[in-house]
């Protein structure tokens, strides 16, 4: 999606940002979507880290049925 937008679409929202909320405002916009962004990586990090880590654990526990066997 973000791809498709291109140098002119990027200036156009930033000129429409730079009305809406005004020049003080944008760095503490800035500084709060950069926050955001980086607290959904380190949950999706978290979430994809604790799948695996139980996929890791039920693997463990079929190999160890499947020896008994």
């Amino acid at each position: 999606m973000l791809s498709n937008i291109g140098i002119p679409g990027l200036m156009l929202i930033l000129i429409l940002a730079l009305i809406v909320f005004g020049p003080s405002k944008l760095p503490e916009l800035g500084r709060a979507v950069g926050q955001t962004l980086r607290e959904f990586k380190k949950s999706a990090h978290e979430l994809t880290s604790d799948t695996l880590e139980e996929i890791k654990e039920v693997s463990k526990e079929v190999s160890k049925e499947v020896k008994k066997i």
